[in-house]
């Protein structure tokens, strides 16, 4: 399972929130370049970066600060936050992002999702499932409008998606670990239509990484980590360690 420390900019600040509320914001480094070049320095081999300002706008805000990390750093990175349309995606990835995160447009606008994996393919196209409340949620964490997650997954396949996140909004920021039966459940899903997924939301101690190695599904890719490594709960090594990454 790969290890994705998490750079989430807002305000042109690396923040985390807590569960996904834009108010309740910790800011860990004023520049984003400075808390990504901590974590390859660490060791790690991929990077997690979010756009909050163009989650919340609807279109990328910071496209500047992932050129930089990308162009600087030379690790691969996954972007998302406002990529509602084609040449929203295009800009991400000249940019220099090496997948694309699509979250709202992929459930209000299928003809999008369907052009966007046409284009460019489902190894560059991920799609966000974010939940709340049980609830697939969209327009950057603040509405449930979706049916089960089960269906959502499959939907989703049905369309082309290959590669998922799945995040526990209400988990997110809070560090009290995974429900581990729930990512159980959902690796289950994805292993019955041959996607992948990364984790995120609430891992906040080393064993929370063992837990979901240990689940030996091979659906289950990564995780996203961010504010257990700000705050220094474990270290990205102890990290791509428990992981079998290191």
């Amino acid at each position: 399972m790969r290890l994705y420390p998490a750079i989430d900019i807002l305000d042109a600040s690396a923040v985390r929130l807590v569960k996904g509320d834009f108010d309740a914001r910790t800011v860990y480094a004023e520049d984003p370049l400075t808390a990504a070049r901590g974590w390859v320095a660490q060791g790690a081999t991929h990077l997690h970066v979010v756009d909050l300002d163009g989650a919340r706008s609807g279109a990328p805000v910071n496209l500047e600060h992932l050129q930089r990390i990308a162009t600087e750093l030379g690790v691969p990175v996954q972007f998302g936050g406002g990529l509602r349309s084609e040449s929203a995606v295009q800009q991400a990835l000249d940019a220099g992002a090496e997948r694309v995160i699509i979250g709202t447009a992929a459930f209000t606008d299928p003809d999008l999702l369907r052009r966007l994996l046409e284009r460019h393919g489902p190894e560059r196209v991920l799609v966000s499932v974010d939940v709340r409340g049980g609830r697939v949620a969209t327009a950057g964490w603040t509405e449930s409008a979706e049916p089960s997650t089960g269906a959502v997954i499959h939907r989703l396949h049905g369309a082309g998606v290959r590669h998922l996140i799945y995040t526990n909004v209400d988990r997110d920021g809070m560090l009290e670990g995974p429900d581990v039966l729930e990512v159980a459940e959902v690796a289950e899903v994805a292993d019955t239509a041959h996607a992948s997924v990364i984790y995120s939301g609430g891992i906040g101690a080393i064993e929370d990484l063992r837990a979901l190695a240990a689940l030996g599904r091979p659906s289950l890719a990564g995780v996203i980590v961010g504010k257990a490594l700000y705050e220094g709960r474990f270290t990205v090594a102890q990290a791509l360690e428990a992981l079998g990454a290191g």
